[in-house]
């Protein structure tokens, strides 16, 4: 058998014949070509295509050309998606493009979901993008709504209408009853509607039913943490049962927070954030304790959980107990909430104007406008800067109080 190259540098056609010449031997220059490429190293490297259609370096061209120039993406991007899109004239991507835009997609982000999903451009903009688009804005979903989520999760186009994206709207509506709901649920995790209703959604929903939980968590779930849901079943299987395990009620709102908790956590992180706790004497029974009333405690940064604990009880003299029946409070800005009320607090304590003992939850766990109302506005007769001391306009030696009176706080 004989192999004759041509000189060509970037390709080579050849022919392989036999001998004896035969029809079934000699094959022809359409059928293959050999593309060489130089490598750094010197050394050449042979790639085979068997194809009955040969490559047009022009319409190669076009292709990375209009993604850079009509579509906005980096012409890195572009040439990495014209691996998976061949164009030949624009007369389809202009319509496509023009739909997209026309329901809510901006030009920040069509690079995005064209990266993602570029044969996009070639989907029939009439028969198969329209009602998808059409579908989402007839439900309450905006245009800047309908950007988000496909950029966000661009796959979505490319499921069938009828069979997954309907289903999956529908499902979720059985659950959270009004379209806003679902809308919002929807924009939390675009993802959820590339989930089976059947194989994926229904054992999930079901087996929170089967061990208690009401309808008014359930539809808590799915509008909050959706994303949940598209775990494997079998995972979210065995954190129900750890949640079950760790003494909960299914029958409170808080299960749920505990189960997305869960969800969110490795084995180790639970471990990390169970040890900063016993840093500030907590036994393994008080930290359940204060997760069970607060399982965001556990979802918390070292951080924070530090530098809030260090406030708390070296600064303002709490005890552990103490912060257990208001665990909330963990989770509060120390800045923007816990100093500033703190501050306004102990000012009000020293001019005699509230008791000593008052309950921190009663000035923590307020709203701001609660808060300025019960302890700011009330006393701005006796004290006119207590709101420039609450904004931090101010400090306590402006209201007549010497550094020491305020050190340390510990006569809260």
């Amino acid at each position: 058998m004989i192999v004759r190259f041509s000189s060509a540098v970037r390709g080579a056609s050849f022919l392989l014949l036999n001998p004896s010449p035969s029809p079934n031997w000699r094959i022809t220059v359409k059928t293959f070509t050999i593309h060489l490429s130089l490598l750094q190293d010197s050394s050449l490297a042979f790639r085979f295509f068997s194809s009955s259609r040969q490559e047009n370096p022009k319409e190669h061209s076009f292709t990375v050309s209009y993604l850079v120039n009509s579509c906005g993406l980096s012409p890195e991007s572009a040439l990495s998606a014209s691996r998976k899109l061949h164009l030949v004239t624009p007369e389809r991507p202009d319509s496509v493009l023009t739909l997209l835009r026309n329901y809510g997609i901006t030009d920040s982000q069509l690079p995005k979901l064209l990266r993602s999903y570029p044969s996009l451009l070639l989907n029939d903009p009439e028969k198969t993008l329209l009602p998808k688009l059409h579908f989402f804005h007839s439900k309450e979903f905006t245009g800047a709504d309908i950007g988000r989520i496909l950029s966000s999760c661009p796959l979505i186009l490319s499921r069938s209408l009828e069979k997954q994206i309907i289903p999956v709207y529908n499902f979720s509506k059985s659950i959270l009853r009004l379209d806003k709901l679902v809308v919002h649920s929807l924009k939390r995790s675009p993802r959820l509607l590339l989930e089976s209703v059947i194989k994926s959604l229904v054992p999930k929903i079901t087996a929170l039913r089967e061990i208690g939980v009401p309808e008014s968590s359930i539809r808590f779930f799915l509008r909050n943490y959706p994303s949940k849901l598209q775990l494997k079943n079998e995972k979210f299987l065995e954190i129900v049962k750890k949640v079950v395990e760790t003494g909960l009620n299914p029958m409170q709102v808080v299960f749920i927070h505990a189960v997305q908790v869960f969800a969110a956590m490795s084995e180790s992180t639970w471990e990390l954030k169970m040890e900063i706790y016993r840093r500030w004497g907590m036994s393994n029974d008080e930290i359940m304790l204060l997760f069970r009333a607060f399982p965001i405690c556990m979802s918390l940064s070292e951080k924070n959980i530090m530098s809030t604990m260090d406030f708390l009880v070296n600064k303002m003299g709490w005890k552990l107990t103490a912060i257990t029946r208001v665990p909330c409070c963990l989770s509060f800005s120390l800045e923007k909430r816990i100093i500033p009320r703190c501050l306004v607090v102990k000012v009000l304590i020293l001019k005699g104007l509230v008791r000593k003992d008052l309950g921190f939850g009663s000035f923590l766990i307020p709203t701001e406008a609660e808060f300025l109302d019960r302890f700011v506005i009330k006393y701005q007769n006796q004290i006119p800067e207590l709101l420039n001391l609450y904004k931090g306009e101010v400090g306590v030696v402006e209201l007549g109080f010497a550094s020491e009176e305020m050190c340390g706080f510990k006569q809260l």
